[in-house]
C-alpha cells in the first residue's frame, strides 16, 4: 500500500494538514534533540523527510522503513545527505545490535505496526542507557475539535487524498488506523510497559497529534 503512494506521499501530507505537519516535525526534532556525533534511528521513516531534519544536526541517521517503495524514493531525494542511510527494517524485529543508538524515533508509523508493544520494546533495546525514544503520532483531539476533526478525516480526507495521492483506499485505511489508535494516556502506558522511564507527552494542535517521549534506564533527579 505504501509503495503505491510513495511518490506523492510528502506532497499529500502537506496538503492534507495545510502544512501543519512541518510544525509537528520541528517539535519532534526538538524532542529527539540530535547532536553531532550521535547515532539516531528513525523508524517508519518513509521518504526520509524527518530523517533529513535530524541529519542537519550532524548526527549519523539511519532511516528505516518496511516499504521498499518509500525507501527507493527516499534514497533518490536525500542522496545529497552523506550522514543519512536508508535501511529496510521490520519495526518489530530491528536488524540492529543492542544499545547501538543514542535515540530512536517514529513519526506517523507506530499505528501501522501489527505489534505495537513489540515495536516499542525493540526501540528500547537498540537505544543506549540514558537515550530517548520519541513517538509522534495522531491522537485524540480535545472535545471542541473532535467532531469537526472526525468529519474531516472520515469524509473529506479520503476523497482529497485519493485525488492527490492516487489511492483513496490507502487513506481510508489510514483514517481507520487513526480512529482505532490509543489515546495519549494509553500510549504513555504502553511505553512504560515496554520498560521506558520518565515517560511524558504533550499535545500538538489541540491533541490532533501528540508527542510522547521516554528514556532508557533513566530516573528523575
Amino acid at each position: 500500500m505504501f509503495d503505491k503512494i510513495s511518490e506523492r506521499y510528502d506532497l499529500t501530507n502537506d496538503l492534507l494538514t495545510l502544512g501543519i505537519d512541518r510544525l509537528w516535525r520541528i517539535a519532534t526534532v526538538r524532542a529527539v534533540a540530535p547532536k553531532a556525533g550521535q547515532r539516531i534511528l528513525d523508524i517508519a521513516a518513509g521518504t526520509g523527510t524527518s530523517s533529513a531534519s535530524f541529519a542537519k544536526s550532524g548526527a549519523e541517521v539511519v532511516a528505516a522503513d518496511f516499504s521498499e517503495g518509500m525507501l527507493e524514493v527516499g534514497r533518490r531525494r536525500q542522496a545529497h545527505i552523506p550522514n543519512l542511510e536508508f535501511v529496510w527494517a521490520d519495526a518489530t524485529d530491528l536488524p540492529f545490535a543492542d544499545n547501538s543508538f543514542d535515540a530512536a524515533t517514529i513519526s506517523w508509523g507506530l499505528r501501522n505496526v501489527q505489534d505495537v508493544p513489540a515495536a516499542l520494546a525493540e526501540m528500547r533495546r537498540v537505544v543506549k542507557p540514558g537515550g530517548r525514544v520519541v513517538v509522534c503520532e495522531f491522537s485524540t483531539p480535545a472535545e471542541p475539535l473532535r467532531t469537526p476533526y472526525q468529519f474531516y478525516t472520515r469524509h473529506l480526507l479520503p476523497k482529497i487524498a485519493g485525488v492527490i495521492g492516487g489511492d483513496r483506499g490507502a487513506y481510508e485505511y489510514l483514517n481507520e488506523s487513526i480512529e482505532n489508535w490509543p489515546n495519549q494516556r494509553d500510549l504513555a502506558a504502553l511505553m512504560r510497559d515496554a520498560g521506558l522511564s520518565m515517560v511524558s507527552y504533550r499535545n500538538l494542535s489541540g491533541g490532533i497529534a501528540a508527542l510522547h517521549r521516554g528514556f532508557v534506564n533513566a530516573e528523575w533527579k
